[in-house]
């Protein structure tokens, strides 16, 4: 019970803020807001309220304007409110502004995530790139931003003439992406000379919407134990396991979750960790069909699948977590034959949108894995026969 309460009182009380604009809905935003909401938990905070303000475009000064602002600040004064998290990218200026009307700590969710990034990040890749992607994101923002770089190295002979604080700590910045890429690029040397020493085999990579349960089926199919849970960018380091289906073998690789509004410095600095996305031969996109917001969730998947070029690759698509839907789905009064239909009815669509390459399952409760084994042993053994027909007789 202490520790329950010691963790309570070390965690941020946050105050959560959506505009609405470009031709967007409030059940949208209110949507973001929920996955904002999850964001901040999985960093260590908790959402006591949401504001939200429709305007044609962001006030270029406040990004929701003075009046909304006022509002906020009303209701953040003697509650203890220690952030606030904006669910769209501020400027400098525009936090600088904020924190100066509500003289309480503002970030943005793309800062959101890149902190539990940093917190999530163990390896030396992950770390770097997580770190370049931090100054990347910092480097525009420092001339309106009110905080500035500590003196790195400082001292005399450190600020050249006539510089300002301004100009050192851009410099500073600067000379660290350039040392971050360097260490990257010397890291996924080593990466591209371990993945050319994996023979050739077929690949295959888990990508999905983050907290689907891409871990889970990770571990159902593999016999590993990668680590899972219910928060968001549980994985950021690409496992590999070498998986046998009867006596066919292929490569199984788990991949960070994308998101909705994913920092491009983020998916630009993690793009030597998605090149088992791009060199995998088949993809498993793993999908929470319980999630109000799968459909949109698939777009964001597919929105970066095509950014890392990996769009045109032969996909299969795991309907995870069917247990949830079931539940959230069907009322107890629900005749059995009506259930069936609505099943029927979902996956019939879903065989038509996928040409028949998905399969429905709930990883947690081990439903249809079976299927889903075979699915993905028979696109194994077409493409060995395609790829490397000299192998086939030793598979089946």
């Amino acid at each position: 019970m202490i520790e329950k309460k010691n963790k309570i009182e070390k965690e941020e009380r946050a105050v959560l803020v959506g505009l609405i604009y470009n031709n967007q809905s409030e059940a949208q935003i209110q949507e973001y807001l929920d996955e904002l909401a999850f964001l901040a938990e999985t960093a260590g905070a908790f959402a006591v309220k949401k504001f939200i303000q429709k305007l044609s475009h962001p006030d270029s000064k406040t990004f929701v304007g003075k009046g909304k602002l006022e509002e906020i600040k009303e209701y953040i004064q003697g509650r203890n409110i220690t952030l606030v998290i904006f669910d769209d990218e501020l400027t400098g200026s525009q936090i600088s502004n904020i924190e100066k009307a509500l003289d309480v700590k503002t970030i943005d969710r793309s800062d959101l995530i890149l902190d539990i990034f940093a917190h999530r990040a163990k390896t030396a890749q992950a770390k770097a790139q997580v770190e370049l992607a931090q100054y990347q994101y910092l480097l525009p923002r420092l001339k309106g931003m009110w905080k500035h770089l500590e003196r790195l190295g400082g001292g005399i002979g450190t600020r050249g003439p006539g510089e300002t604080e301004i100009e050192t700590d851009r410099r500073i910045v600067k000379d660290k992406i350039s040392l971050l890429r360097k260490r990257l690029a010397e890291i996924d040397k080593q990466s591209f000379t371990q993945r050319k020493d994996r023979g050739e085999f077929i690949r295959i990579a888990l990508v999905g919407y983050t907290n689907v349960g891409k871990s889970t089926i990770m571990n159902l199919l593999s016999k590993s134990n990668v680590f899972a849970e219910n928060k968001l960018f549980a994985t950021l380091d690409t496992t590999t396991r070498k998986v046998v289906f009867d006596t066919t073998p292929f490569l199984l690789s788990d991949t960070v979750g994308f998101i909705r509004k994913l920092p491009h410095h983020l998916v630009e600095s993690f793009k030597s960790t998605l090149d088992e996305v791009r060199e995998s031969d088949i993809l498993l996109h793993v999908v929470d069909i319980s999630h109000s917001q799968y459909e949109d969730q698939i777009a964001v998947v597919n929105n970066t699948l095509r950014e890392l070029g990996a769009a045109e690759k032969p996909v299969i698509t795991i309907f995870n977590k069917m247990d949830l839907y079931e539940k959230g789905t069907f009322d107890e009064w629900l005749e059995d034959e009506v259930k069936q239909q609505i099943l029927t009815d979902l996956k019939e669509r879903w065989e038509r949108e996928t040409n028949g390459n998905c399969v429905f399952v709930s990883a947690i409760e081990k439903k249809n894995i079976e299927e889903l084994r075979t699915t993905i042993l028979n696109k194994v053994k077409e493409l060995y026969q395609i790829r490397y027909p000299y192998k086939t007789e030793y598979f089946y």
